[in-house]
């Protein structure tokens, strides 16, 4: 069919072909070249594997893990009883975690908890006992399992330490010996593995050394080594002791300020306001031990404690006796007659004798006065006292031992905003405070902390203007962060791009291609092109116009004529032919 016969199908004698297999693209892609066909098929074979990708992508279900990993459970049960239950699973390249769909996660865990799957501690305890033992064990086996078991008990306790992954322990437990001086203590070492980014305290690590200590019988804290997975000795004794004091002490002190600042916000913030103040206190703590022994003593009030006399007293009725001495054998002083005659115990013959009535001088008995009977000459006595007394003064001893953690000193420092007061406008203006209000004010924080003026304590409270800050608000979370965003938007996103592929590639290839065959023999060429018209006979057409039938070349004729042969029928009935193009553009 030549091109003048297919823009004028009604014109000629011939009726037209019927599509391929009545689908007229067919008809259209059987008469293109075999180059535009070749791309197409590749379009749309494209087209069609890109559609099927985006709609697999869009139903793609979410997954969750069901396990963290497969550690310590049996891979090959698990699978088997998902694939009875027909659950789809796959497992996390880099974490190793066994993914299933989310609708089918309760569904999953029932199905595991049925066939009685959970994760086993890889550690052996105290069951290790309840194993049948033969009968020709040996005293060396049972020793040995018995450690095994300790072992692995202390093993999962310390796994239950906040931060610990996994543990092992080593005991080492020597044999009871008869001797004292062999005797040996136990030691143990134990291994943790932390979580990543995890790290242990110096209270964590104490508390696990005294766990494992605990736990042999005779064996002391500073036998027990405990290492971390990177190499790290973290059981040193007195690093342990000093790191956990000082943060005792550390704690403390913050427990302390933070209760004194809570009680400074709970009085402030109803009178001034959360946002109108800044309050910060400093406590000084004393967290050395002293103990005082004193001993004092009162001289003013002294005290009789105890008293010993003794008083002795002898009286003979002899004269005197024994040897004479020297004094017996020298002759008797010169007599001397008394200037006063006095009542003494001497007569005319001599002294009176012991026990004989006294006379005077005029020879007259001595009468005592108080009795009125004569008075007796006094035999020879040897009298003797004797006194002992103890005094004791008052004394008083006061042993004191001063509690650790004494406050030494405190203080506070508070910062207020200037108040909000009306003008005479009626509107709030910040006005400083007085000094008479910042005086009670500060009265009031001194009673609310216990303020000692004896401890040196100080309590500085100021008024400064404070900076208004604007408020950030919270970043939105954009909208294609927001989880229903990918459930719309992949079926979205799908069909989007499978209108692309539709419009844009596979309906500019599904056009005829007549349109680009008229366009190219309608520009002006000295050579026809080879094998775009087919060999037909040359077809009579009647002209509405001429009264004569245009007789159009054929295909064999030259170039030259067929075009002069269009540009008539063009000339003659350009309507017909403007029908035919605007046929083209719109198939």
């Amino acid at each position: 069919m030549s091109v003048v016969s297919e823009m004028l199908p009604e014109m000629g004698e011939e009726k037209p072909q019927k599509p391929l297999f009545g689908l007229t693209f067919l008809q259209h892609l059987s008469e293109a070249s075999l180059l535009r066909q070749l791309g197409l098929l590749v379009g749309l074979s494209a087209s069609v594997a890109i559609g099927l990708a985006l709609v697999l992508w869009s139903q793609q279900a979410q997954y969750r893990p069901l396990l963290a990993s497969l550690a310590g459970v049996n891979a090959e049960q698990v699978s088997e009883t998902l694939g009875n239950a027909g659950i789809d699973f796959h497992l996390e390249p880099d974490s190793g975690a066994l993914l299933v769909k989310s609708e089918d996660l309760a569904r999953a865990r029932l199905a595991l908890a049925k066939a009685n799957i959970a994760p086993q501690d890889a550690s052996i305890g105290f069951e290790l006992l309840d194993r049948e033992q033969g009968l020709g064990s040996s005293q060396f086996m049972e020793q040995t399992n018995y450690r095994r078991g300790l072992e692995g008990e202390l093993a999962r306790t310390i796994a239950a330490v906040n931060g610990v992954k996994q543990a092992r322990v080593h005991l080492g437990i020597p044999k009871t010996a008869v001797f004292v001086r062999d005797a040996r203590k136990p030691s143990a070492s134990v291994l943790v593995e932390l979580y990543p980014g995890r790290s242990l305290e110096a209270g964590q690590v104490l508390a696990i050394v005294n766990l494992v200590a605990a736990s042999v019988p005779e064996m002391e804290s500073a036998q027990v080594a405990v290492v971390d997975n990177k190499g790290r000795l973290l059981s040193d004794q007195q690093e342990l002791s000093e790191l956990t004091q000082a943060g005792k002490q550390l704690d403390y002190t913050r427990k302390l300020e933070s209760t004194l600042q809570q009680r400074l916000d709970n009085l402030l913030a109803p009178v001034l306001g959360m946002e109108r103040f800044q309050a910060q206190v400093t406590a000084d703590i004393d967290f050395s031990a002293q103990e005082l022994t004193s001993e004092t003593f009162n001289p003013t009030a002294p005290a009789l404690r105890s008293e010993q006399k003794v008083s002795e007293q002898r009286q003979s009725s002899q004269p005197p006796q024994g040897v004479p001495g020297a004094l017996s054998n020298q002759p008797p002083a010169e007599g001397r007659a008394p200037q006063q005659a006095t009542a003494t115990a001497t007569t005319a013959g001599g002294p009176i004798a012991a026990g004989q009535p006294l006379v005077d001088a005029y020879g007259e008995q001595i009468k005592d006065p108080q009795s009125g009977q004569p008075m007796l000459a006094p035999f020879p006595a040897d009298t003797r006292e004797q006194a002992t007394r103890n005094f004791e003064l008052d004394r008083k001893i006061q042993h004191s031992k001063q509690p650790v953690g004494q406050l030494k000193r405190l203080s506070v420092a508070l910062v207020v905003d200037h108040q909000m007061k009306a003008n005479a406008e009626g509107e709030l203006v910040a006005t400083p405070w007085t000094s008479q209000e910042l005086s009670q004010l500060t009265e009031l924080v001194q009673s609310a902390v216990g303020f000692d003026a004896a401890r040196g304590d100080q309590v500085q409270v100021i008024n400064a203007p404070f900076n208004a800050m604007a408020e950030e608000p919270l970043p939105e979370i954009a909208f294609y962060q927001q989880p229903w965003f990918w459930q719309l938007g992949k079926p979205a996103l799908a069909l989007l791009v499978l209108l692309i592929l539709i419009f844009g590639l596979l309906r500019p290839l599904l056009k005829p291609a007549g349109s680009s065959k008229a366009l190219a023999l309608l520009d002006n060429q000295s050579e026809p092109l080879e094998g775009e018209l087919p060999e037909a006979e040359p077809l009579a057409l009647p002209s509405p116009k001429a009264e004569k039938p245009l007789r159009l070349p054929g295909a064999t004729e030259g170039f030259n004529a067929q075009l002069d042969a269009i540009r008539d029928l063009v000339a003659d009935d350009p309507g017909r032919v403007a029908q035919v193009v605007k046929l083209w553009m719109n198939p």
